[in-house]
């Protein structure tokens, strides 16, 4: 096999092709990963930040419902694989949670941030390496250019922020995404007002900081867990994403 790194856009089915978008997702994400790692505490590391979650968030949760439901259903070892990117998911989804509890100024943040971005690569390397290019292996061109367009489609409605409690596979996952979809794009279009607005900045971070409790009762709802493999279960204790903070409430 040979990854995804490796082969150009007309290898990976051209423009439309889910090869070809991941492969593009992948390349901006390790271009923001740089910046993140020379972006000093603050403002400029917020903004950083801001546009990883914006980027990975959806990109995982199209994954989760259209690619790795057809790569266990196609691939013998389509289990084991995707199980494997799920749990990185998952630590991604921990950590996060576990950064937006502590202060900008809590010097903990930075052990964490270390261990996001050695997550995020892995996660790449997985996928580049071993999971799509079996996906490739076992599709057409069409194929691919059909499940680019249903993976662009679900990752413009997806959420856009961590939701750890909230199961990696359907049913639960389905099911979760419209209303956390509705509570994470209303918080970023505030959290925008509250950037560029100094007038409206107070009332914008009180509505946003609203929406984020909403969220964290809709993560409780037990039709959300439904579906999800035990060891992403956010209780399992494996990824030790919390064990700097104290629990709380949701970020």
């Amino acid at each position: 096999m040979t990854s995804l790194a490796d082969q150009d856009e007309r290898r990976l089915g051209g423009n439309l092709s889910v090869l070809t978008r991941q492969k593009r997702d992948h390349v901006r994400l390790d271009r923001l990963l740089h910046q993140l790692a020379v972006a000093p505490p603050g403002d400029d590391r917020d903004r950083v930040l801001r546009k990883i979650a914006r980027l990975v968030f959806p990109h995982a949760f199209a994954e989760e419902s259209v690619l790795w439901p057809l790569m266990r259903r196609v691939l013998p070892d389509g289990e084991a694989l995707t199980l494997q990117v799920e749990q990185e998911h998952q630590e991604v989804n921990e950590l996060w949670t576990s950064l937006e509890r502590l202060p900008a100024t809590d010097s903990r943040r930075e052990t964490i941030l270390d261990r996001l971005t050695r997550v995020l690569q892995e996660d790449v390397r997985d996928e580049e390496d071993e999971l799509l290019p079996r996906l490739q292996q076992r599709t057409t061109v069409r194929q691919q250019q059909a499940l680019g367009v249903a993976w662009e489609v679900v990752r413009r409605i997806s959420p856009t922020r961590p939701h750890p409690v909230v199961a990696r596979r359907p049913p639960g996952n389905a099911i979760a995404a419209l209303p956390l979809t509705i509570t994470d794009r209303s918080r970023d279009a505030l959290d925008l007002v509250a950037q560029h607005s100094a007038r409206l900045r107070e009332p914008a971070t009180r509505a946003s900081a609203a929406l984020a409790r909403l969220a964290g009762r809709i993560e409780q709802l037990p039709p959300l867990r439904r579906g999800e493999h035990p060891s992403t279960h956010r209780s399992h204790g494996t990824f030790g994403a919390t064990s700097p903070v104290t629990e709380g409430g949701h970020a």
